[in-house]
């Protein structure tokens, strides 16, 4: 049996605003192993970026336990979650989320550094990465210089260049047109089929097919797993990563 990097059981949730309650997610119990692609699926408000927030320990659970590669999380401390997002855990958002003022390089280079990892490591690591999505022949460029597409590939490049355990990915492809979103799913399944372990937040059903297998939330609750046909669909386009 694949081991557990992620296990929920029964988290739930509740944000408190003027003495109402409101339940994001209630009752989640789900296991992703190492390796897996898992998407996320459902209608805005259903819960999905709440639960990617608490699984990359940007937030917390109400209630419930979350195993993180057998660690509880609710026993860790601050500085504990903070270097685990660190070493553990890459990002990528819809919204880019790249620093303005710093090169293509620089913000790839960003994790490492505050890793305290030493120059000559960093710069062959960022190198590999930025090879790896295609986009080392802009590493001076700035990201006002670069299209979506080209961005979120930077965004990319960021969150593998630390090897982490775990990819999450929030909606990475609602900021694109087709042809780029295509590209990045593209560049998603081939980072799983060398062993990434993924969790893909998506509204999109085309690109929650891409993964292995799709959650679907509705109202904060999970209301159906089911098996996906693992980017069969994205190869029948005839796309190929450019």
């Amino acid at each position: 049996m694949t081991p557990s990097l992620i296990s929920l059981n029964k988290l739930s949730k509740v944000f408190y605003a003027n003495e109402v309650e409101t339940h994001a997610l209630s009752n989640i119990t789900l296991c992703v192993g190492a390796g897996e692609f898992v998407s996320i699926a459902g209608p805005s408000g259903c819960g999905k970026t709440t639960l990617l927030s608490i699984l990359g320990l940007l937030d917390a659970p109400t209630g419930g336990q979350y195993l993180l590669n057998g660690k509880a999380v609710e026993q860790l401390s601050a500085p504990e979650r903070a270097r685990i997002r660190n070493r553990s855990i890459g990002f990528i958002f819809q919204a880019f989320n790249l620093i303005g003022d710093l090169t293509v390089f620089e913000n790839v280079e960003l994790p490492l550094a505050y890793r305290g990892i030493p120059g000559a490591e960093r710069r062959e690591s960022v190198q590999s990465a930025l090879d790896r999505v295609g986009m080392a022949h802009r590493m001076g460029h700035y990201p006002a210089q670069l299209s979506g597409g080209q961005q979120q590939r930077v965004a990319v490049a960021r969150a593998i260049v630390g090897r982490p355990l775990i990819l999450l990915a929030d909606e990475p492809t609602g900021n694109l047109d087709s042809k780029n979103g295509r590209a990045v799913m593209g560049l998603l399944q081939e980072l799983h089929g060398e062993g990434a372990t993924i969790c893909m937040v998506t509204h999109d059903p085309r690109y929650a097919h891409a993964a292995e297998r799709t959650v679907h939330l509705f109202d904060g609750q999970i209301v159906d797993e089911a098996e996906s046909r693992g980017g069969q669909e994205l190869e029948e386009s005839g796309f190929e990563l450019a």
